[in-house]
């Protein structure tokens, strides 16, 4: 997301540098097209939360450079990193998600967090649904508004006639494929114990924390119709879109609070199946038009929409075809560019540097 802000900010004259960590950040400074990227040196991490000693002043120095600066939430570190840097330009932050599963250190995080969120110029939430259920967001409902995370189609990403053939003889086609970081809360548990037995197969994509778990319990089952293929380059990944039947999306909690594969699946015309955890998954799939919506955690509801896309090719093409067209209207990179430049330019009220760029501090 963080690349599609960037890229897609470019044609209203927006400038952008970010911060982030990195355990060996060689070189400090990497140029891509998007944005120059200046990497601090990984300190330590609490709960998935980095911390850095180096990016005390290198955020002062950024902070110094931008004429507004863009938090992404949660990271705790940012909020700290504000307030000892004495941030007075105008600030917004993109707000992710609430804090679901450190309860005991979100006690302690709180008056910090809600500092923090009162000091900022704006919040924007990604999702409406995600407002509406979150129980930070009401709160701040008068500066905060929603910009869908948008992506952008790359035709020079598009695999070749080689690389679908071959990737075809390796997967197969029309099976159900998830693609994403093998975390806790993704519900891919429960997406194996809906497939025993099933006479369709699921192509698993992507590594993390869970794959050797998953392997285990896929082993239990007997499972012979799931694949899991590890970290996939995008251009093999897109092979794969193109030649499966339908994204399968199980997550189960509300630390999913979007889901960029479902986007993905859209902009390729796939049906889509997902969960109803009061999050931005269902502002991107509409249930019984871009494709089927089950309750969490529940392997027999999700086995049951699988087999209806399953069993019913015509309905699965058109709910294909409508998420197509709801990603075209809703959720391209451009119109998400196009709504942050503009948020950009309201909050530094037109009066940019002389040579008339906005430039963006963005921490990530």
């Amino acid at each position: 997301m963080i690349r599609q802000i960037c890229l897609n900010t470019q044609s209203s004259n927006v400038e952008s540098r970010v911060l982030s960590l990195s355990p060996s950040p060689d070189p400090a400074v990497v140029n891509l097209p998007e944005a120059q990227v200046f990497r601090a040196k990984l300190t330590f991490e609490i709960a998935s939360c980095g911390m850095s000693l180096s990016a005390l002043s290198l955020f002062r120095d950024l902070v110094e450079w931008a004429d507004l600066v863009h938090y992404h939430f949660p990271w705790p570190f940012a909020d700290f990193l504000h307030f000892y840097a004495k941030v007075s330009k105008p600030t917004l932050v993109t707000y992710h998600s609430d804090i679901v599963r450190q309860r005991a250190l979100n006690a302690l995080y709180t008056p910090l967090m809600k500092r923090f969120l009162e000091s900022v110029d704006r919040i924007v939430c990604t999702s409406p649904n995600y407002f509406v259920t979150s129980k930070i967001l009401p709160s701040f409902e008068d500066k905060t508004e929603i910009i869908p995370i948008g992506i952008t189609e790359s035709p020079n990403l598009e695999p070749s006639r080689g690389l679908l053939d071959s990737t075809k003889k390796k997967y197969g086609e029309n099976f159900f494929l998830f693609v994403g970081v093998l975390r806790y809360y993704k519900g891919l548990h429960i997406l194996l114990e809906a497939i025993k037995d099933a006479s369709f197969s699921v192509v698993i994509v992507g590594s993390g924390p869970t794959e050797g778990e998953l392997q285990t319990q896929a082993k239990a089952l007997g499972l012979n119709n799931l694949i899991f293929t590890g970290y996939l380059p995008d251009e093999e990944k897109i092979a794969l879109l193109k030649l499966c039947k339908c994204i399968v999306f199980p997550s189960y909690m509300r630390s999913e609070a979007f889901g960029v594969t479902l986007l993905e699946g859209a902009m390729h015309g796939k049906p889509l199946i997902s969960t109803e955890i009061g999050s931005g998954t269902t502002h991107v799939n509409v249930d019984g038009q871009t494709g089927l919506i089950v309750p969490p955690a529940a392997p027999k509801a999700l086995r049951k929409a699988m087999d209806q896309i399953w069993d019913r090719p015509e309905m699965a093409t058109l709910m294909g075809k409508r998420a197509r067209e709801r990603y075209k209207r809703l959720f391209t990179g451009e119109l998400m560019g196009t709504r942050y430049a503009h948020l950009y330019s309201k909050l530094t009220n037109g009066s940019n540097s002389s040579d008339s760029v906005i430039k963006f501090c963005k921490e990530g």
